[in-house]
């Protein structure tokens, strides 16, 4: 009797985690309904998507926002950076599809896709010094792949690109017209050059064969499900860690160096506010908050709302590594109308307890 009891209990905490497991935390919630409120969200219904890197950071968002407006959604991920637990609540619904590849071996899909959104890619700079080759090959064998794609559907491609492009700018704020200030060779190269690579390749398919098109350069989104372990870390989710632990926060160079942080729910809502301009093919745009923070600022915010014991310690810079990021996005404003609406200390209140339960 008692062996059966034991049994039945565990079988209960057994379903009772499954089912915590699957369910969207909160604030996840809370955010996609803000989402959902700032688009016009029926346009998705019924349309068949496409979303590489769909169980990453950005993509596993897109996804849940895409499933929730009525979409037939198919994710690519080889989980190089990317987690099955992001995508966790969405497995077994009908609408969702999900394929384990990569995206410069994938072979073409048979279905028609309304919408691409090619998100895949390797995005921590310790990543992609790690693995720079398997980083240049996602932003060019697959970038291409993803083009014929949609060149055979006839989709709308949306490329996911990045403040990187611009190097160590010399130009505040910094416009889309800028070309960039890069290291081609550098230690960041592979993925600076890659996504140029990829933005030339981009609007080379615009030019000759007139695919709809459209380019975003994203700057350091942040929220819940960025990563924070290992080589996949941002400095923002390394000082979270590092202080909810008691840890020393690890700044490198003297942290006056700037960065411009976007709440992710700003960033899909950018997102999903240039998927739908229909009037603006092939225009690139910079999705960022115009806010510049020095990431000792940030440090300090960090410490502050943990309430942690932890100290500051710094370390030297790496090469190339940027002084500031702060963008124009007075193009966005005006033919998107997309600004951020969420400052940082209010997105790091929403973060800060998110990843406070993925560590303990």
């Amino acid at each position: 009797m008692f062996l059966y009891l034991t049994i039945n209990i565990l079988y209960l905490l057994y379903l009772i985690l499954l089912y915590m497991s699957t369910k969207l935390h909160s604030t996840i919630i809370n955010g996609i309904k803000d989402i959902m409120n700032q688009i016009n969200i029926d346009n998705f219904q019924g349309k068949h998507v496409l979303i590489t890197g769909g169980a990453g950071f950005l993509g596993s968002w897109i996804c849940d926002v895409l499933i929730e407006a009525g979409s037939e959604v198919t994710c690519i991920d080889n989980y190089s950076s990317g987690l099955s637990s992001n995508i966790s609540t969405l497995i077994n619904h009908p609408n969702f599809h999900h394929l384990k590849n990569d995206i410069p071996e994938f072979n073409s899909l048979k279905t028609k896709f309304d919408y691409i959104l090619h998100f895949a890619s390797i995005a921590s700079p310790d990543a992609y010094q790690k693995y720079p080759t398997e980083t240049l090959k996602v932003n060019s064998l697959g970038t291409f792949n993803i083009l014929e794609l949609a060149r055979k559907h006839d989709s709308k491609l949306l490329f996911s690109s990045t403040s990187e492009i611009y190097g160590d700018a010399t130009i505040f704020p910094t416009p889309e017209t800028y070309w960039g200030y890069v290291n081609p060779v550098g230690i960041r190269s592979p993925y600076d050059e890659s996504k140029r690579f990829s933005e030339a390749l981009i609007v080379a398919y615009y030019r000759e064969y007139d695919l709809n098109t459209n380019i975003i350069r994203l700057f350091n989104t942040y929220g819940p499900r960025l990563r924070n372990d290992g080589i996949y870390g941002r400095a923002l989710s390394k000082f979270i860690h590092q202080a909810i632990n008691n840890l020393n926060l690890t700044i490198y160079g003297d942290g006056k160096q700037t960065r411009s942080f976007t709440y992710v729910t700003d960033t899909i809502i950018g997102v999903f506010k240039t998927l739908l301009s229909e009037k603006h093919n092939g225009e690139i745009f910079n999705i960022g908050n115009p806010n510049e923070t020095t990431i000792l600022e940030l440090a300090h915010k960090i410490l502050s709302i943990t309430k942690s014991k932890s100290k500051i310690t710094f370390l030297p810079l790496p090469e190339d590594d940027p002084k500031r990021r702060n963008p124009d996005i007075s193009k966005a404003s005006k033919l998107l109308n997309w600004e951020p609406n969420i400052d940082l200390d209010t997105g790091l209140k929403f973060t800060i307890p998110w990843l406070k339960e993925q560590i303990l």
